[in-house]
């Protein structure tokens, strides 16, 4: 017995490398990362990165299809992006035994403050849903449609463009950029632009001159703002 229980060690220890380099792999390839939300003191001044992106007019809407983004979510091992956002944003989570699908869990929502009770279901699912910070039509018309495909993939499902949101804000959101919609929770909105103005950077995007404008004012009530770390 002693016998074996080494040898189980033995192959568990030769084995972790691998899954690490596959994890890391897929982590390249599908833009899943890990995105830390507070500790921004080691990041760029937010108003500095908006003064380098490219002030343009939107380009047209024509050809856009959120299949042009890819066919959903990515999934890894029967993982999809949605419920790796849930799991990262949700506190007090139940999850189903593959430890993939979040079942519930509570959401302190960034853009309504409201703390919602998450329930797994065919209609109470839509509670809570899974925001694109720079909306993928938003994204399309300035800049992402003359990206490769790949990369817009991981436009898509990047955790830096990724927040588990009210239902009912995200659908108010719709498409909108910063300079016709921000969060009705006025304490989040630094936050909000700041990850904005880092998806389009990190995706070489541009803003229109109305949105350029919305993030400077709101920048203005905190100066100090920095980007958020990708870790």
């Amino acid at each position: 017995m002693e016998r074996r229980r080494r040898l189980f060690i033995v192959i568990v220890l030769a084995l972790m490398p691998l899954a690490g380099a596959v994890y890391e792999s897929f982590q390249q390839n599908s833009g899943i990362q890990q995105v830390t939300q507070n500790d921004e003191d080691s990041s760029r001044l937010a108003s500095d990165v908006l003064n380098e992106l490219q002030v343009k007019g939107r380009a047209p809407k024509t050809g856009y299809a959120r299949s042009e983004f890819g066919n959903g979510w990515v999934e890894l091992n029967g993982c999809d992006t949605r419920n790796r956002i849930l799991n990262r944003d949700l506190t007090e989570k139940v999850v189903n035994n593959d430890g993939c699908k979040v079942l519930s869990g509570i959401l302190d929502d960034p853009y309504t403050k409201k703390v919602i009770s998450f329930t797994r279901g065919e209609q109470s699912s839509q509670e809570v849903q899974i925001d694109h910070v720079v909306a993928l039509s938003d994204s399309w018309q300035k800049g992402a449609q003359y990206l490769e495909e790949p990369v817009r993939i991981k436009i898509a499902n990047d955790p830096l463009n990724l927040s588990a949101v009210d239902g009912e804000a995200n659908q108010e959101k719709g498409d909108s950029d910063a300079a016709s919609w921000l969060p009705p929770n006025k304490d989040y909105r630094c936050r909000y632009v700041a990850r904005q103005i880092a998806v389009k950077a990190k995706y070489n995007l541009w803003v229109t001159k109305a949105e350029s404008d919305s993030m400077k004012r709101i920048l203005t009530t905190c100066p100090d703002q920095r980007l958020p770390i990708e870790k």
